[in-house]
């Protein structure tokens, strides 16, 4: 009983990545690392921007004619503050990068790696057996590839778990759209 609820939990989980989407999970994945691992970097980001628009505001304000040494002396603050903001933008930007390759790595090590491994360890292993004469000729089809003639393999039952939870996913997903188109609309009051 154990192998048919890892393998429903495995492919429900390989469809819930599915359907919310790797890149939502990675931005959330990613925001979390940040404020755990990079949060003096961010804050220093976020107070270099700061200080730029501040500095950019007084620059403006600043007549370069009339005042050209306070004028020049905030262009090189300037200057040196978006090189600096560029220079911790990079470095965030690898970051992320190498974060997104390990992340994906591990959804997939932990999704499609465990499936395979799942149905390489057990390929022999009957999930469960068929009642005889339930698919009459067809119950060998159910075994393969290597599991006892008249039971149900790993990757026969991956592909009924999977088709079951996607025929599932369909049958909510119509009834939100029409519960959705049956809410009534609220008219438009016009002043």
């Amino acid at each position: 009983m154990d192998l048919i609820l890892t393998i429903f939990l495995l492919v429900l989980l390989t469809q819930a990545i599915s359907w919310i989407g790797q890149s939502v999970l990675l931005d959330l994945a990613y925001a979390l690392y940040q404020r755990l691992f990079n949060g003096a970097k961010v804050a220093q980001q976020r107070s270099l921007k700061t200080s730029i628009l501040n500095t950019k505001k007084e620059l403006l304000e600043t007549s370069a004619q009339d005042q050209f040494a306070k004028w020049a002396k905030l262009r090189r603050k300037i200057d040196k503050e978006l090189a600096d903001l560029e220079k911790l933008n990079s470095e965030l930007g690898s970051t992320k990068t190498a974060f997104s390759i390990k992340f994906h790595t591990a959804i997939w090590i932990f999704t499609t790696g465990a499936q395979m491994v799942l149905g390489w360890w057990y390929r022999k292993t009957p999930v469960f057996y068929l009642p005889k004469g339930w698919f009459g000729p067809f119950t060998w089809w159910l075994s393969l590839p290597f599991a006892p003639a008249g039971s149900v393999s790993c990757g026969a039952w991956q592909m009924a778990c999977k088709r079951v939870i996607t025929m599932l996913e369909r049958v909510v997903r119509d009834l939100y759209d029409t519960a959705e188109e049956a809410t009534p609309q609220e008219p438009i009051k016009q002043e």
